[in-house]
């Protein structure tokens, strides 16, 4: 049965390609970004394309490449674009989907739009959760909403260990867990490969 994973973040810069990178390992999955947003010449789908190794992946092009790393709905506006939602169709595939949200679910898109828009009620919702201080007020915020829309939601936390942390949005929660990527030196294809690993009985 095909899978359509949508990862997304409690915000940015939480770790959301190199899980992307690992479940797209793990399952031999498809790879997609529907907006991105800055630093084309090495966006996102330019790292899952170093970082996996298997041959069966396609990485499918961006709906929207934007110029500036910025909110999408302001990259847009400095490219005189304005972002539509029927423009982003998912890429036709009999593969296993990895989809890529920017930012958080609440990201604009435009002015009436979010990335919680472009989540397809068939997708099963991967969170990424890192500590920082106001990373639990970010999943549960999150993660309820995800519930409340009817989503089937899982959280992936990411970087340095935080035991009160993590017990705590698990309890308040209540969703599955998937596991943890750490605080490596590096990620490069063996890391990424020896993760897929241990990740790939729990999708």
């Amino acid at each position: 049965m095909q899978k359509k994973i949508f990862v997304t973040g409690i915000s940015t810069e939480v770790g959301k390609t190199v899980a992307s990178a690992i479940l797209v390992e793990a399952l031999q999955a498809d790879y997609w970004k529907p907006v991105q947003a800055g630093d084309l010449d090495n966006s996102d789908s330019h790292k899952i394309e170093r970082y996996i190794s298997n041959t069966k992946t396609k990485i499918h092009p961006n709906s929207y490449a934007l110029h500036t790393p910025m909110s999408p709905h302001a990259s847009a506006e400095i490219d005189k674009l304005t972002i539509n939602l029927e423009e982003i169709k998912e890429p036709i595939t009999e593969n296993h989907l990895v989809i890529e949200g920017a930012g958080g679910i609440l990201v604009p898109l435009n002015n009436e739009q979010t990335i919680l828009d472009v989540i397809q009620p068939e997708y099963h919702v991967i969170v990424v959760s890192r500590h920082y201080l106001g990373s639990i007020n970010h999943t549960l915020l999150t993660v309820n909403l995800l519930k409340e829309k009817g989503f089937k939601v899982s959280i992936l936390f990411s970087g340095e260990k935080h035991p009160t942390t993590e017990a705590i949005i698990q309890k308040m929660t209540n969703v599955p867990v998937l596991g943890r990527i750490d605080e490596e030196p590096y990620f490069d294809q063996n890391v990424i490969r020896e993760y897929a690993e241990i990740f790939k009985e729990k999708l």
